[in-house]
């Protein structure tokens, strides 16, 4: 089997980006990020899937499975497709919140959690 290296680099640029931006304090560029991995990986799932074929849908007296596209894979990707959709729907609303609540979009270091590592470090500095 071979695969279009133009795609495979195609795959490897948009997960190099999204986790680039995943990593940003930013919500709306977490967003970004987390929609760019989930399109590389629908993208790595369909190259997967093989080359094009036959549809897979079979009709008449053509029974023949030479040929006919994996099904599995499309199914997957649409699957894939609603769960990021569902995900950027919920994240948005937890930026609107966010927002509303601070009037920023930045994601800032909870002082309990400081204030819990810093007491850890202090029971073992070993560590």
């Amino acid at each position: 089997m071979t695969a279009d290296l133009v795609l495979l680099i195609t795959i490897g640029a948009l997960t190099a980006c999204g986790v680039y931006l995943l990593l940003e304090r930013v919500v709306s560029k977490m967003l970004l990020g987390m929609i760019l991995l989930g399109n590389a990986v629908n993208l790595l799932i369909l190259t997967m899937g093989g080359p094009d074929g036959k549809p897979p849908i079979l009709s008449g007296s053509d029974t023949s499975t030479e040929g006919m596209a994996d099904p599995l894979a499309q199914a997957m990707v649409l699957t894939a497709i609603v769960i990021t959709m569902g995900l950027a729907a919920f994240v948005l609303a937890l930026a609107y919140r966010s927002y509303m609540l601070t009037t920023t979009e930045d994601v800032t270091n909870d002082p309990e959690d400081t204030q819990v590592a810093s007491r850890r470090e202090l029971e073992d500095p070993e560590q």
